[in-house]
């Protein structure tokens, strides 16, 4: 490698493919319930980490609040994201609902933990209109 080379954490590099590819996720209780306490999000935490590294992926940050959750994911391309986010739901509502059954009843029934929903929005890298302005200004051959 270079010398001028200064290598950045995120860009990771694989066979044939260099990428840095980061996802917001946030998923939701079921019903909005405020179901969540510190131990909950706590385990949580630990147990959305272990699915990630299943996945050859790395949960960079985590948080959330009683009735929701938020995850920056840093993950390769060869994963697919609704794949990783039904593990990391499924998992996780599995496992809580083993560990937490008598509080997690109070607040929530049926076999469901998440809501079916999620949302999912792509972070890091440069700001959309700078991508856009560098593929605009690219040298196209005439002729």
């Amino acid at each position: 490698m270079s010398p001028r080379w200064n290598p950045n954490p995120d860009v990771r590099t694989g066979r044939h493919v260099v990428y840095n590819l980061h996802v917001h996720l946030v998923f939701v209780t079921k019903y909005r319930r405020k179901a969540f306490t510190d131990a909950m999000l706590t385990r949580t935490e630990e147990i959305m980490r272990d699915v990630c590294t299943d996945f050859e992926a790395e949960l960079k940050q985590f948080n959330g609040e009683q009735d929701h959750v938020h995850l920056l994911v840093h993950y390769p391309p060869k994963v697919q994201l609704s794949k990783l986010v039904n593990s990391l739901k499924g998992v996780s509502s599995r496992r809580l609902r083993q560990e937490y059954d008598n509080h997690v009843r109070r607040y929530l029934w049926g076999g469901h933990f998440w809501s079916g929903s999620y949302f999912a929005g792509s972070c890091g890298g440069a700001p959309l209109t700078v991508v856009k302005q560098y593929i605009e200004n690219q040298q196209r051959p005439t002729g």
